[in-house]
Parts: structure tokens; sequence; C-alpha cells
């Protein structure tokens, strides 16, 4: 049996296709470390380093996103960022040098993250919190679906030359900004808050830093399929073409299995119970990739984490937009997505330093550990979130 929700409302399915269309193209950062080493010849330290740089870039990049958002609403913050993110990919593709790419790198990091926080908030807003967990999971699916053809275009263009990815993902960059300006409807900025409504700031609450933290190594460990399955698929001599079939398999998985999250024995699960499930599918999904030396093992193991991450990205973000306050909730979205800058940072740095020390089961068998021990924080952290005189389960 499924469980019925109120319809979705329509500024979610508008923003739902206009990041679509952007996702069709977004394709290039998985590559990004393979262009560093193929076209640019750089070290797989080296490529680390401006992996880490672009990933230190995205932190500001979510917090200026959070504020433009308040100024500018989301609309055009949206758009915004998207347009910025097309010229820094321009960047990349017309880059003849290392240096150069690398400082273009960094520009897509400043620009990456603006239009996060604003879509996140938007979601969230325009939903009850019953109908959150249906909207977060519909825009995973609809940017797996895109992704699918994202996944066969990136494999068709990787065979002539890995410039090109950045050219078509900075064309979908632009398309999708001409989506949202044209599309969705115009939101005044938040208002600012007063000084009696600081101490709701995200910063000064526990509840939000604990997610911080898991969430800084969930995004740490999730990186790894963008920077490192790539050189993992190298390491096994293995095309390059593959990691663009891999992302499709994954897109695939996360579109099929939707329909799941809709039965009872799912939907009845609480955030983070099903949290929990999620973070083990990933493990498990993540442990297979570390031995994978062929392509339909490499797949199979692709099938596995797409799964565990499809059950995640539908209760993360519901969970922290339901600890914020409701004048609050573009910044503590915002907030809890530093995790990813700052994983982007780090994910480089570790990746690349344990690929390089202990070869790809080193790597994924640590990638897997630290999923497991996040599935078994889950009952901790379902406490430390419940609010203030409730009672939490379990």
């Amino acid at each position: 049996m499924r469980r019925q929700h109120p319809p979705l409302p329509r500024a979610v399915w508008l923003l739902v296709a206009a990041r679509a269309v952007n996702r069709l193209g977004a394709f290039s950062l998985p590559f990004l470390t393979v262009t560093l080493v193929q076209t640019f010849h750089a070290p797989v330290r080296a490529a680390g380093l401006v992996m880490a740089a672009f990933g230190l870039a995205t932190i500001p990049s979510r917090l200026l996103g959070s504020r433009l958002a308040d100024h500018l609403g989301a609309r055009a913050t949206i758009t915004l960022g998207l347009a910025g993110c097309a010229v820094a990919q321009l960047g990349i593709a017309a880059a003849r040098t290392l240096p150069q790419a690398a400082g273009a790198a960094v520009a897509l990091g400043l620009a990456f993250e603006l239009y996060e926080p604003p879509s996140q908030a938007l979601i969230a807003d325009a939903t009850t919190a019953e109908q959150r967990p249906a909207a977060y999971s519909l825009l995973a699916a609809a940017l797996a679906a895109a992704g699918m053809g994202a996944g066969l275009l990136a494999s068709a263009l990787a065979h002539w030359d890995l410039r090109w990815l950045f050219v078509a993902d900075a064309a979908t960059c632009l398309g999708c900004a001409v989506v949202v300006a044209l599309t969705l409807p115009r939101t005044p900025g938040r208002r600012v808050p007063t000084a009696t409504t600081r101490h709701t700031g995200p910063w000064r609450d526990r509840r939000l830093l604990a997610l911080l933290a898991a969430g800084t190594v969930f995004a740490t460990t999730y990186l790894q399929v963008t920077i490192a399955l790539p050189l993992t698929v190298l390491d096994r001599g293995l095309p390059a073409t593959l990691v663009g079939l891999l992302l499709t398999t994954s897109a695939l998985t996360i579109v099929a299995a939707r329909p799941a999250l809709r039965l009872r024995r799912v939907a009845g699960l609480d955030d983070f119970a099903a949290m929990a499930l999620g973070y083990a599918l990933l493990g498990s999904g993540l442990l297979a990739t570390g031995f994978a030396t062929t392509s339909l093992s490499l797949a199979a193991a692709t099938v596995l984490w797409s799964l565990g991450d499809l059950v995640l990205f539908a209760r993360i973000y519901t969970v922290v937009a339901a600890i914020a306050p409701e004048t609050a909730r573009g910044r503590y979205l915002a907030a809890y997505g530093t995790s990813w800058g700052v994983a982007a940072f780090v994910a480089p740095l570790l990746g690349t330093a344990v690929l390089t020390a202990a070869g790809p089961p080193g790597l994924w068998s640590g990638c897997a550990a630290a999923s497991l021990l996040l599935a078994a924080a889950q009952p901790l952290l379902r406490r430390v979130a419940a609010p203030v005189g409730a009672q939490p389960v379990g």
C-alpha cells in the first residue's frame, strides 16, 4: 500500500523542471579531476589540491547565496548563481595552462552554491511538513532523470575532448537560468532578523550543529563518488567513458526506485530510521565499489549506493527544515549546506591521499565504515534534534 499526499505546489514543479534542465548538462564536475590529470598533465595530488580549492570556495558561495536570497529573492539569486557557473565553466573550457584551469575552478566554486540555499528554502516554504519528503525526493528523481541523459551525453563528448563537457554544462546552466527567470514566481527578500529573533540563528542551535557534524562526514564520504570514482575506473584499466555510464546507472536507479519511497513500510519510517537505512545501503555500495574490477561489478555497486542516495536526500533536508524557525529556513539550510563546502575541501585531499597510499580497496572500505557509523549514530541524532520538551522516539 502507498500513502497519499496532497499535490505539490506549482512553484515546486517549476523549480524542479528548471533544475532538471541544468542537470542535463551538469556532468562536468566528476570529470574535472580527470581533465586536470589527462588534459593538463597534473599529478593526482595536484589535481586533489585544485579540487580542494574549489571546495573551499563553495563555503562562502553558499553563505552568500543565503544572504542574496534575503535581499534579492530566490528567483534573482538562482538566476545569478547559474549565470556565474556558466561563465566559470567556459573559463575552464578555454584554459590552456594548469594555473588558468585552477583559477577557473575556484571561480566555479564561488558561484557553484549560490542557487542551492534559495532552491531548498523555496521548496521548504512552499510545502507542508508532510509534503517535504515527497518534494525533496521529486527534486532528486528529476535531477536523476536528467542525469541519465547527462551521463550518456558525457560518454559521447568524452570521446572527443573533455573540454566540451564544460561547454555543454555552461549551456545548460544558461538554459536553466532562462527557465527560472521566465517561469518562477518573483519572491521578495526575506525579513532580516531583528535583535529579538537572532537567538534563533543557526550557529547557536545545538541541534543543527549536531546535524552539521554528521552531514559533513556524509558529504566527505559521498563526494568520493565525484572525486575518486573516476580515478578508480582509470586504476582498474577501464575507459574514462565508463564514468558517464556509471552516472547514468545511478540516475536510472534513483528514478526507477523512487515509487518505493511511497510504500507504507518505507514512508512510515521516521526521518532518522529512514536515514539509518540509507546509510546502510550507501555503505554497502561503497564497499562493493572498492573491490569491483569490472564494468558489471562497478555497475552493481553503483545501484546499491544510489539506493542509499535516494533515501538520504529525501530525508536530510526535511529534518533541517523541520528544526528551523519559519523565518530562518534559508539561513538554516545554508548553514547546513556548508557541510558540503567543508567536504569539498577535505574530500579531494583525503581521497587522493588514501587512494595513492591504499588503493581503491582501502579508500572505499573507509568510506563504507564511515557510512555504517553514521547509520549507527541516527538514534543519538534523533534525540539531539528533538524539540525542547519533546519526548524522542526510541
